[in-house]
């Protein structure tokens, strides 16, 4: 559902596509947000809108992000 964050756990692919994978910010405990979801998957990573196709996406396990470990994310940046 688009706005939905997530936690990657996982990447579950050949070792050259985790390398990209991971090269483009799409790493192990990286927080990402789905922005949108149709044809592709577009996912906001590391402040930058990112597209991939849906069964690229099936490669990347993931742990949903409650709103209290949000919370807690953005109020240690504003320290």
């Amino acid at each position: 559902m688009a706005g939905t964050a997530v936690r990657i756990k996982r990447l579950d692919a050949p070792p050259e596509l985790t390398h990209r994978l991971r090269e483009i910010g799409f790493c192990e405990e990286q927080e990402i947000k789905l922005v949108s979801r149709h044809t592709n998957l577009i996912c906001l990573v590391c402040n930058a809108r990112l597209g991939i196709s849906s069964r690229l996406a099936e490669n990347i396990l993931v742990q949903p992000v409650t709103a209290a470990q949000a919370q807690k994310k953005a109020g240690a940046h504003g320290r």
